[in-house]
């Protein structure tokens, strides 16, 4: 039964369960409640019969004590009796058993049940005689529709906790509707949500708005993945389609006119395109990890990476000079904008590592500064060197251009990190290329 009980109730809405839940705790809770409260209405019954009883017996013992008879005294709810029970109040015998008397003389009550459906209290008094006899004074009262009442109470209490259990179930639905209502608002707009949208996010700062911020985080996400995945797939296919038209038509030709020199010659030129081919795949999947995957940042030592460097002058500081970055992406922006040096400079290429002290508003960071005496870079391209596939020279055949990637690679790993590249003029004549990380502490 709890097996295929506890599959069902799983399947149930969050707003049946858990109206469901309350309503059962409140019917419970208000159930004991009521049982508790019709004994505490009994016993408040009994206490006000008490108290009239303990008043009466208090004075006809009294009466006693002085001197009266008890005959004189007694009532048909009033007796005078020994401690053993026999009357001394001329009366028949008090329809008491022992333990219902000891219990009277120690000042306790006594329920006495009287058939069919009579109940009577007795409380009394422990008195004295004048001649020292002990007397004990037992003063009754019947209990008329005490049990009726007790009866229609505990019904009353019932049917209370009943409704009111119903009550708290009612408000608990339509508390939690009210309460999922956002989360109903989030799923119709998440279900046409286009691309770029966010969700709807709650005023009220609970568990829904929460929940709401992080699903739009993971939107950004998403979009932020589709757009790289996007730019990726137009990038290759746009830079890939030339080399591949390239091989495919120089074989087309060495297929029409099988002439040996010719396919020599011919497989020469598809060996370059294929390493031209095989460079821009590997830089484009670089990029494309370099976008997606993000290695913690740890400080690395600048200068050691830039004394490793041969064939260029360096001017570097003594000892350690640490930046905030990833290894990898230290070697990534030196070996590119080496490289792009090498590529263009007729003679001097200058590293200079320089540290940057901190300014208002500007935290201490470190400048590398890469200059060449090269033919330089025309300002109207200063900005766009570090976009993809741009390039100063658009020759195709890549001879100079280049694939267009290295730059975009170094941008990509810098800012990042919070830093800042920029390219100017060298006081040499040629280019000038400035990176700056974030200073790493100590």
């Amino acid at each position: 039964m709890m097996r295929r009980l506890g599959p069902w109730w799983q399947r149930r809405t969050i707003q049946f369960r858990t109206s469901v839940v309350a309503t059962a705790v409140a019917l419970i809770a208000l159930g004991v409640i009521a049982h508790a409260g019709g004994g505490i209405v009994s016993w408040l019954l009994i206490d006000s019969v008490d108290a009239d009883l303990k008043r009466i017996a208090a004075g006809t013992a009294r009466r006693v004590a002085g001197g009266e008879q008890p005959g004189a005294v007694a009532r048909p709810e009033v007796r005078v009796l020994t401690p053993d029970g026999r009357p001394v109040d001329g009366m028949p015998p008090a329809d008491l058993e022992r333990w219902q008397l000891d219990e009277i003389r120690f000042g306790y009550g006594v329920l006495d049940f009287e058939a069919p459906a009579g109940l009577h209290r007795w409380r009394g008094v422990v008195t004295t005689a004048p001649g020292g006899r002990e007397l004990v004074v037992a003063a009754e009262a019947r209990l008329v529709g005490f049990a009726d009442t007790a009866g229609r109470t505990g019904k009353l209490l019932a049917f209370a906790s009943i409704l009111a259990a119903g009550l708290v179930g009612l408000a608990t639905w339509l508390v939690v509707h009210r309460s999922l209502r956002p989360v109903e608002r989030i799923r119709v707009a998440a279900a046409g949500l286009p691309e770029g949208e966010r969700l709807p996010v709650p005023e009220a700062a609970d568990e829904i708005r929460a929940l709401a911020e992080e699903l739009n985080s993971m939107l950004a996400r998403r979009d932020a993945d589709t757009e790289r995945l996007r730019r990726f797939t137009g990038d290759a296919a746009h830079e890939l389609r030339n080399p591949v038209a390239s091989i495919r038509a120089q074989a087309e030709v060495a297929v029409v006119h099988p002439d040996p020199a010719l396919a020599q010659e011919t497989l020469q030129d598809i060996a370059r395109e294929t390493l031209r081919l095989s460079y821009l795949v590997e830089s484009l999947l670089a990029l494309a990890r370099a976008e997606r995957d993000v290695e913690p940042a740890r400080p690395v030592d600048l200068a050691a990476a830039a004394r490793g460097i041969e064939g260029v002058e360096l001017v570097v500081p003594e000892g350690r000079v640490l930046i905030l970055a990833a290894p990898a992406e230290v070697s990534t922006v030196l070996g590119n904008v080496i490289g792009n040096a090498q590529r263009y400079a007729r003679e001097l290429i200058r590293v200079s590592v320089r540290i940057e002290e901190p300014d208002v508003g500007v935290p201490a960071g470190v400048r590398l500064v890469v200059d060449d005496d090269g033919p330089g870079i025309p300002p109207e391209h200063r900005e766009l060197i570090f976009d993809r596939f741009h390039r100063v020279e658009p020759d195709r055949a890549r001879s100079t251009g280049g694939a267009g990637l290295g730059l975009a690679l170094v941008a990509e790993a810098v800012r990042r990190r919070g830093g800042s590249v920029r390219a100017g003029a060298s006081p040499e004549g040629g280019a000038r290329v400035e990176v700056t990380w974030p200073r790493a502490p100590g």
